[in-house]
């Protein structure tokens, strides 16, 4: 399997699991344009739930980490799971912080 799908798979499992007990969380994958995030939109008694939980894409053989609103080391876990840690992109930082942290690894 090259490494591009075995990343799809990889993100692909890791939201699954993520999901596994949230019924109300929807996974929107979109592998023709490499997007995959958790979004919730649900009533909780009075209180609207509406938002992205994670997004994950995948470019240029790199996955991007564009949104994480949960306390879980998005990071951490795709390592894990076999990514190599030059391969993840922390999106949601901005470019200045990216080239600082890649200058550190």
């Amino acid at each position: 399997m090259d490494r591009i799908a075995e990343y799809r798979r990889i993100v692909c499992d890791f939201l699954q699991e993520f999901t596994i007990y949230d019924v109300q969380a929807q996974l929107i994958f979109d592998p023709v344009r490499d997007r995959y995030l958790v979004m919730h939109n649900e009533w909780r008694n009075e209180s609207r739930i509406y938002g992205c939980a994670m997004q994950l894409d995948i470019i240029e053989g790199k996955i991007w980490i564009q949104h994480n609103s949960t306390e879980i080391f998005i990071d951490r876990e795709l390592i894990q799971r076999g990514v190599d840690h030059k391969d993840i992109i922390l999106g949601f930082r901005s470019p200045s912080v990216r080239k600082l942290l890649a200058e550190k690894n």
